[in-house]
C-alpha cells in the first residue's frame, strides 16, 4: 500500500490537466483500479486480517480522492489566472459605435395585423394575462370536463389547501378580452386582441407561450359570409397577394355555432411553400358565429345581436410570411437570429407604402 499511496500521489501531483487526472482516477480508485482490487482480496483474509488492512485501504483510497479533489481545484484556479493574464480590456479604449437594434417579427406581425384590421374598423382590446377560470372558460361556453381544463393543457395558478377563492389561470387564448370588451362596451362592437397566452406544449411548432390575435363583429345581421369576406381582404393584404382562395371546414368549437376552420390555397416547391397558388392548402385559423351563450355571457341578448369571431397565432403567421422554420427560436435571444429575421424600426406597416420592406 505504500507503493500505491507514493506511485499515485505523485502522479496526480504532476498531472498536467483534467483528462490525464481523469484516467489517474479510474485506474486508482475507479471499479476496476487498483485499489479496488486490494479490496477484493479481504475476502481471502482472516477476520484478524480483515480488521487491520481493511481500514488501512479505506484510508488510502479516502487520502487518494482527497488528492484528487486538491489537483482539480489547483487545475481549475491556474487556468482561470491564465484567463485573467491573457483576457484584458482596456477601458481608456473609444466605445464601440452603437449598433441599431431591429423589431422582433413577432411585433412586426403583430402591428402588420393590426394596421390591416383597424382598416377594416376594427378596434385594439386588451385584457389581464392572468384570468379567473370563468372568463377563460364558463363565460366561453367550455365545459367543467373539457380537456382544455386539465392541469395537462393549462397553467393553473397556485392555491393553498382549503383556499376556496375563484380558481386563476394564465390565459390560453385572448377570447376573454371579447368578454369584457362586450361586458364594457356592449353591441354593436369591433374589436381585436392581441395578446400573450400560455399552454403547456412545447416542440418545433408549440411553446409554452405565444401570441395570438382574435377579431369580434356583432351587429344586427352579420353573417358567414361577412366572415368569409374579412378573412379574405385581410389574407390578401397580409400575405400581400391578391386573389387568395380560402376553404372553410365545418369544425367544433364550444364558444361558437356553427364553427369552420379556415385553410388557404398553397403549394409546396422544391420544399419551399408558396401561398396563394397551387392545388394544396393550409389550415390558419379557427371561426365561426359567436354562441348565444357567449353573448349572454357578455350582457348581450342573442335574440336582437349576432356575430362572428376568428382566431389565429400571430408566430404562425410570422413563420408562414417569412420562412421561419422553428417557433422556438423566437424565444431564444440569439442576436444573429434576431438580425437575420428582425425589421428596422423605421419600417412602421401601413397599407399605403406597404406592410413591409
Amino acid at each position: 500500500m505504500d507503493d500505491l499511496r507514493t506511485k499515485y500521489l505523485e502522479a496526480i501531483s504532476s498531472a498536467a490537466d483534467e483528462a490525464a487526472l481523469e484516467d489517474l482516477r479510474v485506474q486508482a480508485v475507479g471499479k476496476k483500479g487498483e485499489v479496488a482490487l486490494q479490496m477484493r482480496e479481504l475476502g481471502k483474509m482472516t477476520p484478524e486480517e480483515r480488521q487491520v488492512m481493511g481500514p488501512k485501504l479505506n484510508a488510502l483510497k479516502d487520502e487518494i480522492n482527497a488528492a484528487l479533489a486538491a489537483k482539480k481545484s489547483a487545475l481549475a484556479d491556474a487556468a482561470l489566472d491564465e484567463r485573467l493574464r491573457t483576457e484584458w480590456l482596456d477601458v481608456t479604449l473609444p466605445s464601440r459605435p452603437r449598433r441599431q437594434g431591429t423589431i422582433h417579427p413577432v411585433s412586426q406581425v403583430t402591428e402588420e395585423v393590426t394596421t390591416i384590421l383597424a382598416d377594416m374598423g376594427f378596434t385594439v382590446a386588451e385584457g389581464p394575462q392572468i384570468e379567473t377560470d370563468w372568463y377563460n372558460f364558463d363565460a366561453l361556453n367550455i365545459p367543467a370536463e373539457h380537456p382544455t381544463r386539465t392541469e395537462m393543457d393549462t397553467f393553473y395558478m397556485h392555491r393553498k389547501e382549503g383556499d376556496n377563492r375563484v380558481p386563476h389561470v394564465l390565459r390560453t387564448h385572448t377570447s376573454p378580452v371579447q368578454i369584457r370588451a362586450m361586458q364594457a362596451h356592449g353591441a354593436p362592437i369591433r374589436v381585436i386582441a392581441p395578446g400573450r397566452v400560455y399552454r403547456a406544449d412545447y416542440d418545433q411548432t408549440h411553446t409554452p407561450m405565444f401570441h395570438q390575435i382574435e377579431g369580434l363583429a356583432i351587429d344586427r345581421d352579420i353573417s358567414m359570409a361577412n366572415l368569409k369576406w374579412t378573412l379574405e381582404e385581410f389574407f390578401s393584404a397580409f400575405f400581400e397577394i391578391d386573389g387568395i382562395k380560402t376553404r372553410f371546414r365545418a369544425s367544433h368549437f364550444p364558444f361558437t355555432e356553427p364553427s369552420a376552420e379556415v385553410d388557404i390555397q398553397c403549394s409546396w416547391v422544391d420544399g419551399q411553400l408558396r401561398i396563394g397558388e397551387g392545388d394544396d392548402w393550409m389550415e390558419v385559423l379557427g371561426s365561426g358565429m359567436v354562441h348565444p351563450k357567449v353573448l349572454q355571457a357578455g350582457n348581450i341578448d342573442p335574440d336582437q345581436w349576432q356575430g362572428f369571431a376568428f382566431g389565429m397565432g400571430i408566430d404562425r403567421l410570422a413563420m408562414l410570411k417569412y420562412g421561419i422554420p422553428d417557433l422556438r427560436a423566437f424565444f431564444d435571444s440569439d442576436l444573429r437570429w434576431l438580425r437575420h429575421y428582425g425589421f428596422s424600426a423605421l419600417d412602421v406597416p401601413s397599407l399605403v407604402s406597404g406592410l413591409s420592406r
